[in-house]
């Protein structure tokens, strides 16, 4: 009589995402699923929102992709996104009948693969749960979007325990909420290590040496006309009036942000409008700022985890521990706010002394563990959820 196996069975877990932020935060993951072993099988799907920025990404951290959507459109809407994407997924999904599809954010591409899975009744895992910035237009439609995609989620990973309060104040059970950590800091740790950084970038900060340098990046679909212009116009005027200050820009490659760009800031004295950068020189240019000034949500786990002070071009934020562990400030929407912030940062540099003292509100490095652990968990166990992973959420 042959003895019962004791091995592990092979769960098939789908990871969907395609853009540069979604991608930082499930790489960390993707690789503690390979070292598994035979426990997963990991299939990457990337929807292609984002091409010229994602693929330098992915070649860096040496991450395959199983399935290319190559869903993006010049100038098309946000439902024929959507419609694109659930097109294109629905046959791989038919074909690969995975036990698990996991998304991140808040991305439509994180809503169509959120979205087809409940049509398939296929637990969804949502990385970086729980965000929310309570105004159903701001930052849009990302918030809206992250809202859906708790209603089809089954697996909570919540990376602070303010994620954990929102999800429970949404109605979510407790036992399906897991604090985790942000896998965005594993992500960080692991470039920091290597900081290789290309030639260029080098050369250019090695130009900017004696100088306070200010780092912008701004894309949001709210910050567009009159608010980007404007906010513009005041980083201009301050580096024109401050000799000692130079200001660095990687420019989005939305025509929107590079028109604006080009009819402010073009030719500006001491400010440096770049291309995009790849992720290992991203993080170093910001690990050289004075000052960072942005409306992008990934920067604000970036800045605190760097220890750097960042200024949030946002009239409300979906990561108020950013603003509570005392390494941001929100701008709001008025630029003649953000000019009188420059100015009194400029006159009292108290606060910029003290940033280096805050503790990182997005966890320690080992998110991307936790997450999986729970995962293993969770998919053996069925749908009860094991007293072991009780361990597991205190993380």
């Amino acid at each position: 009589m042959t003895g019962m196996s004791n091995e592990i069975p092979t769960h098939r877990v789908v990871s969907i995402f395609g853009t540069r932020p979604e991608a930082i935060k499930m790489v960390p993951i993707l690789r503690e699923l390979t070292h598994r072993g035979n426990e997963f099988q990991s299939i990457v799907i990337n929807t292609a929102q984002h091409t010229d920025l994602l693929q330098p990404l992915l070649d860096y951290f040496e991450t395959q992709v199983d399935h290319d959507l190559g869903v993006l459109r010049s100038g098309q809407s946000l439902d024929q996104l959507l419609a694109r994407l659930l097109n294109a997924l629905d046959g791989i999904l038919d074909q690969i009948q995975p036990h698990a599809i996991m998304v991140q954010g808040d991305t439509t591409s994180a809503l169509a693969g959120a979205l087809a899975a409940h049509h398939r009744q296929i637990p969804v895992v949502h990385i970086e749960a729980g965000l929310r910035s309570g105004d159903r237009y701001s930052p849009f439609p990302e918030e809206m979007n992250r809202r859906l995609i708790t209603q089809l989620t089954q697996y909570h990973m919540a990376a602070t325990q303010d994620n954990v309060k929102n999800l429970m104040a949404d109605g979510v059970a407790e036992e399906w909420i897991f604090h985790t950590g942000n896998p965005v800091v594993d992500a960080m740790q692991s470039v920091l290590a290597d900081m290789a950084v290309s030639p260029e970038t080098e050369a250019l900060l090695h130009s900017l040496e004696g100088q306070r340098l200010l780092v912008l990046t701004t894309h949001r679909r709210e910050s567009f006309g009159h608010v980007m212009a404007g906010n513009m116009k005041v980083l201009a005027d301050f580096v024109e009036s401050h000799p000692d200050v130079s200001l660095v820009f990687p420019v989005h490659p939305n025509p929107r942000v590079r028109a604006e760009c080009q009819a402010i800031l073009h030719g500006g004295p001491r400010i440096h409008l770049i291309d995009p950068l790849v992720y290992p020189d991203f993080l170093h240019l910001l690990s050289k700022a004075w000052l960072i000034v942005s409306d992008s949500g990934g920067v604000q786990e970036e800045a605190p985890t760097l220890g750097k002070p960042l200024l949030v071009l946002r009239e409300n934020t979906e990561r108020p521990e950013v603003i509570a562990c005392g390494a941001g400030k929100l701008v709001g929407g008025d630029p003649a706010r953000l000019a009188q912030m420059l100015s009194d940062i400029d006159q009292d540099p108290k606060w910029l002394a003290e940033i280096n003292k805050i503790e990182n509100p997005f966890g320690d490095g080992n998110a991307a563990a936790r997450i999986v652990g729970i995962l293993s968990e969770v998919l053996r166990s069925g749908q009860t959820l094991p007293q072991s992973c009780e361990i597991l959420k205190a993380g």
